[in-house]
């Protein structure tokens, strides 16, 4: 049998199964292991008479089959530019294809008895979970906590500060008018406040100054208005002002990647109203949070108004009531929080394996989420 032909007999068999509706797309993940227990995890998408492959827990390029038109690689969007198969999708996909077939002729004679056996066998580095963030902190006791960077006097007076519902009263958090000689100012505080031993913040400079050296440089022309305009800066805000250009940075006053900068941003609180202007800090990753919660009580105690991203996320963090997310051993770390619900209160994320020695102590407090169960139709 070809290739071609193979899929063509797994496609007709997998139709027999059940599937998940996303849009008007019909879509199966099944997850089945070798005859050495080696496991795969492949995603299948049915759009109209096409159908798209791929391999999630490996390296090999995504397919695309269609009946009447030849197999295709699919274009990469992952993190890495090299996947297995390029130029031979023959070489990874033939022999998935042939252990996925397998599976199914044993999930067909007894689906439950084979789902099982993925749920009891499934390896619990390739699986995503919750864990409380105090179990993790209770026993690995060398990881990055903010809490103790921070120190126990600022973190109380920040939680005093959530729990006394500052943040709900507006008057603590927005401005009526601002001028750009006092946002600047604002930056001062901030980067005098946060200072790691590698900045080297000259704090000779003036507001503004230190703007330009420290921040991200794509500024959109705001140092360029006049700054002591509270029209202008108006203007600016609202995108009116000749000197405003756009696809810059101009609220990046420290720099780092898109998840690990931080922000001093100025926006209008309600878009429709052009009345008073919010400032915010944003600074969430773990590496910038202690910087941004000093960066925030320092303009705080200055008796200016300011706001902070999640406030009351950064609160449980602080305190340890949130929860680490766990992700499969083959995806990145990079952004794989957002992979959780808001609820969830996942911030920081990490590898199961990770957990080293202390693997049985925090397995029963890891919630895992369903794996994916294959049953033949019955309709």
């Amino acid at each position: 049998m070809t290739f071609k032909e193979s899929i063509g007999a797994f496609v007709k068999e997998l139709e027999r199964f059940d599937y998940d509706i996303s849009s008007s797309d019909h879509v199966w993940k099944l997850i089945f292991p070798d005859n050495n227990e080696k496991w795969f995890q492949v995603h299948v998408v049915k759009y109209r008479e096409t159908f798209y492959f791929h391999y999630i827990d490996g390296s090999g390029c995504s397919i695309e089959y269609s009946p009447e038109a030849e197999i295709k690689e699919m274009e990469s969007f992952g993190p890495s530019s090299f996947e297995a198969g390029r130029g031979d999708p023959e070489s990874v996909w033939y022999p998935i294809i042939i252990m996925a077939r397998r599976w199914m002729e044993r999930a067909k004679k007894d689906w439950i008895r084979a789902n099982a056996h993925v749920i009891k066998s499934y390896p619990l580095n390739r699986r995503i979970g919750i864990v409380p963030n105090a179990i993790i902190r209770a026993s690995l006791t060398d990881i990055m906590r903010v809490d103790k960077d921070l120190g126990a006097a600022p973190c109380r007076k920040f939680i005093r500060l959530v729990e006394s519902g500052y943040f709900f009263d507006s008057k603590n958090t927005s401005v009526p008018t601002l001028t750009a000689n006092r946002y600047f100012d604002y930056c001062k505080i901030a980067y005098t406040a946060a200072q790691r031993k590698l900045d080297h913040v000259d704090e000779a400079l003036s507001g503004r100054e230190m703007y330009k050296r420290y921040a991200d440089g794509r500024h959109e022309g705001l140092p360029d208005i006049d700054g002591d305009s509270e029209q202008e800066f108006a203007d600016w805000i609202d995108g009116s002002h000749p000197k405003k250009s756009g696809g810059g940075h101009p609220w990046e006053i420290k720099r780092g990647g898109n998840t690990t900068h931080i922000d001093l941003s100025v926006y209008r609180p309600y878009s429709f109203e052009k009345k008073s202007f919010c400032i915010e800090l944003r600074g969430e990753a773990i590496t910038r949070l202690e910087e941004t919660v000093r960066m925030f009580l320092a303009i705080h105690d200055a008796s200016l108004p300011i706001s902070i991203a999640a406030p009351e996320g950064i609160r449980k963090r602080l305190l340890g009531q949130d929860n680490i997310g766990i992700i499969p051993c083959y995806d990145s770390l990079h952004r794989a929080n957002q992979h959780f619900r808001k609820e969830q209160s996942v911030f920081d994320v990490m590898h199961y394996d990770e957990l080293g020695r202390y693997k049985r102590r925090v397995l029963p407090y890891i919630t895992w989420e369903p794996l994916p169960v294959v049953k033949v139709r019955d309709w």
